[in-house]
């Protein structure tokens, strides 16, 4: 061998040898690489491999990249469900995040988005393969993840990693990996402008290590967003786990005490400040039992909105919070119905029977938006006072009587024509005796057999009768209406209340 021959082999070793030395510094300097093994797999044979499925948003001999996926930012505590809802778009599934948490199985109760198990549950429920999920880094090492990671890519497969922030987990989606830069490139629902954010490889797979290295193997959690078996999904059109899960976040975080406790019992969300089984038992006994029946007989849609139903335990509480929680004092001492709070608000110690009265009024709100004031107050009073006959809510007589008779025996109760052609205002602002002689009018058609169906026509034809009046005549076989005025007061006035 010649001396210029064996000078070049020199060279050639030393070049290697301080290649090594310099890949070994580096692997030791970045803390995610430290539990590597002879399996890693570096960005150097990552990018050998080259970039080859004709199906990749973006194709390059170093960037592998899912342009396509749509961005979306998270709801509170909905990280995780917003990346999932990111490649179900990017399928061409018309879901959201909110479809997402419903397929987790979550109680909306704990107000709160999905963590890791809960996550794979929806993924699996849904029809994705997420693999193995969790990896400690001491037995699959940090490039290795990351290697498999962009061979998914190259598939147009994403991933969600998993991180810690504020001791509550986060979740991304990575969609592209530049080979050239050391980046990872993903969608960061939890911030604004989280769009396509590059990250440094390091740094990324630092932030996604989970657990202490000084007392336990650190974890790694990706999930594999491949669609096996994704059926045509289609959203909910009515509130869901979701809708409720971000309002009791929401609700949780006004809270006047520790002392309320806070039961969903849709369409209601119920709050009180008694024992969290006297709450209960006014949600199920009362909110529940009233709505099943009254949605038996007439009504088909919910509330318009999630509403809160706020037991207070006693007068000096129902004050106190309506102060603190609605800005003013109750102009009521038993409860009322606030639309523009979207609250049910009630003194719970006067009894459950305003609360069924209330009850009624948003969902004539939702079902019968032109109702006139007589109506609509008319079968809420019905109800303050009720019972169940085979299935169905019937109102019984009650403390309003005694003042109608007495208005009957003065002659002071105006006709049913002026009655039903009272305004908002009117009603409220006029006779003493409106509530009851509604109420009363109600109670008779139930008598008879007719009140639902007076219900139903008069929903019907309320654009051509807008009172009411002309129904109420035809329900009762357009009797001469004097007349049927002086029968009505004689009806009234054998009815009799022990309470």
């Amino acid at each position: 061998m010649n001396s210029r021959l064996q000078n070049y082999l020199a060279l050639g070793a030393s070049l290697f040898l301080l290649g090594s030395v310099v890949v070994s510094v580096m692997l030791s300097d970045a803390p995610d690489f430290r539990h590597a093994s002879k399996h890693d797999v570096g960005f150097d044979s990552i990018l050998a491999k080259g970039v080859s499925s004709p199906r990749t948003n973006v194709n390059t001999d170093h960037l592998v990249l899912m342009s396509e996926v749509p961005f979306i930012s998270k709801k509170p505590d909905f990280g995780g469900e917003a990346c999932v809802a990111m490649c179900l778009q990017y399928l061409k599934h018309s879901v959201d995040q909110d479809f997402v948490f419903d397929q987790a199985n979550v109680d909306p109760i704990l107000g709160r988005g999905c963590v890791t198990k809960e996550l794979v549950r929806a993924l699996k429920k849904i029809g994705f393969q997420p693999g193995d999920v969790w990896f400690s880094t001491n037995e699959r090492s940090l490039l290795q993840i990351w290697s498999d990671t962009v061979a998914d890519l190259k598939q147009m497969i994403p991933s969600v990693f998993c991180r810690i922030e504020n001791g509550r987990e986060e979740f991304v989606l990575v969609i592209g990996a530049d080979l050239r830069s050391r980046e990872v490139i993903l969608h960061d629902p939890n911030v604004e402008q989280g769009e396509a954010k590059r990250i440094p490889l390091d740094q990324f797979l630092a932030s996604c290590r989970l657990g202490d290295s000084a007392t336990q193997n650190p974890m790694v959690v990706r999930m594999r967003l491949e669609a096996v078996s994704v059926p045509s999904l289609q959203m909910e059109n009515h509130f869901t786990d979701a809708d409720y899960a971000q309002h009791v976040r929401k609700l949780k975080l006004k809270l006047p005490s520790d002392e309320f406790h806070v039961v969903i019992q849709k369409p209601f969300v119920v709050i009180g400040d008694r024992r969290k089984q006297d709450v209960k038992r006014w949600a199920t006994g009362t909110v529940n039992w009233a709505v099943d029946r009254l949605k038996k007989d007439y009504f088909s849609k919910d509330p318009r909105f999630i509403l809160d139903v706020w037991l207070f335990k006693d007068t000096a509480s129902y004050e106190k919070h309506n102060l603190s929680l609605f800005g003013q004092l109750p102009s009521t001492p038993y409860g009322f119905y606030s639309p523009s709070n979207r609250a049910l608000v009630m003194n719970i110690n006067t009894g459950g029977g305003t609360l069924v009265h209330e009850i009624v009024h948003p969902f004539v709100e939702s079902n019968f938006p032109n109702c006139p004031s007589w109506f609509n107050e008319g079968l809420g009073s019905l109800y303050e006072q009720s019972r169940d006959e085979n299935g169905h809510i019937k109102g019984s007589t009650n403390w309003r009587l005694r003042g109608l008779q007495a208005a009957i025996e003065d002659e002071r109760v105006p006709s049913f024509e002026e009655l039903c052609s009272t305004s908002r205002q009117e009603f409220y602002d006029g006779h003493v005796t409106n509530y009851a002689q509604a109420r009363y009018l109600c109670y008779y058609l139930q008598e008879r057999g007719l009140l639902v169906k007076f219900y139903h026509e008069f929903v019907k034809n309320a654009a051509a009768d807008p009172t009411g009046y002309q129904t109420l005549q035809r329900m009762l076989g357009n009797p001469d209406m004097d007349q049927f005025q002086k029968d009505w007061q004689a009806f009234v006035m054998t009815l009799r209340f022990a309470g």
